[in-house]
Parts: structure tokens; C-alpha cells; sequence
């Protein structure tokens, strides 16, 4: 049952293990839902699954692109702000009609392998700009491990609320979802 991030061998490996890990656990939240489930918004959040995970996509890809820019600005989303924001960037209806809970797991799966090899190519003691958003509360630079760091932080948060969120759907939680993601059993033998 890989509920346990992997071993790391030294600073780069472990920051990229990190924050690949959350966004694969957001990934295993996904395992076995229907598309309507995916679609439920069971708790007083108005987020579905499917929309948070989009929304870890659309971090990832930003997080990936700022860190392999570095030092220089990360590219320029060829979004505008209404689009961002109809994708996930707030906006809990951000789910696409084409998306399945398949579709986003293989998604996700693809956005932690390009940030960790964003990560791990990238000098901790390197630099990039802050964009300017209002979140980075008025910050002009960061340092890629403090930046990486921010990225297992953040994938954190979204995999806790993909577990809430999950529970709420059908009661399955994080160590049976696992295993189960993995085709293991559940529950193992001597539980």
C-alpha cells in the first residue's frame, strides 16, 4: 500500500518526491468514482472533486513552468483571468465535459512526473520572480526550495480536502484507496 512517500536520496529528490506524492494522493482520491460522483459536491463546499482536481492541474502547470523559467519570469498563461478562473482557479464548476475520473487521474499522474523533473533539475539556491498575485503578499522573489516547498504545501492542502471530500462521496478513505489504486486487497491480512 504506497500510502508513504517514497525514500529520497538527497535535497532535490526529496523536494520533487514531496510534492509529486500530493498530487498523486489527490490522483487516488479519483480511484473508482463514477463520473457523477465525480461531479458531487457532497459537503458545504461548493468544490467537487473533479473541479479540485482541475485545479491542482492548473497549480501544477503553473508551479512547473515558474520553476524551469527560473531565473527568468515562468511563461505568461495564454489564458485570460475568466478562463483561469472557469478552469479551477477558483471557480468550483471548473470540470470539463470531456473530463472522467480516469482522464484527470492520468493527468495528474503526468503533472507531479513533469514538476518533480521541473524540480529536480532545478538549483535549490536559484531564484524567480513572484507574478504579482495578491497571495504572495507583496513578495518580488523566491529561492526553487522555497518555491518547492510552497508546491508540497499546497498539493498538501488539496489532497486533505480531496480526502474530506471523498469520505463524503461514499466513506472510503486515504488507506483503502491506496491500496485499492494499487490492486492490493482491502483490508490487507491482519487488520
Amino acid at each position: 500500500m504506497p500510502f508513504l512517500t517514497p525514500e529520497t536520496t538527497e535535497e532535490r529528490d526529496t523536494l520533487a518526491t514531496f510534492a509529486a506524492q500530493q498530487i498523486r494522493q489527490v490522483a487516488t482520491a479519483l480511484h473508482g468514482l463514477t463520473d457523477e460522483q465525480l461531479r458531487q459536491t457532497p459537503t458545504a463546499s461548493a468544490m467537487s472533486l473533479g473541479a479540485l482536481a482541475r485545479h491542482v492541474l492548473l497549480i501544477a502547470e503553473g508551479g512547473t513552468a515558474a520553476i524551469a523559467a527560473a531565473p527568468e519570469a515562468g511563461p505568461t498563461p495564454d489564458r485570460a483571468p475568466e478562463q483561469l478562473q472557469a478552469e479551477g482557479m477558483v471557480a468550483p464548476d471548473a470540470l470539463r465535459a470531456e473530463d472522467t475520473p480516469e482522464s484527470l487521474v492520468e493527468e495528474l499522474h503526468g503533472a507531479a512526473d513533469r514538476l518533480a523533473i521541473a524540480i529536480r533539475e532545478a538549483d535549490p539556491d536559484g531564484d524567480g520572480p513572484f507574478d504579482g498575485a495578491p497571495w504572495w503578499d507583496g513578495r518580488s522573489r523566491w529561492t526553487t526550495r522555497w518555491y518547492a516547498l510552497h508546491q508540497v504545501e499546497e498539493f498538501a492542502r488539496h489532497a486533505g480536502h480531496a480526502d474530506i471530500l471523498r469520505e463524503s462521496i461514499d466513506g472510503r478513505g486515504t488507506y483503502e484507496l491506496n491500496a485499492l489504486a494499487d490492486g492490493q486487497e482491502w483490508p490487507p491480512a491482519g487488520w
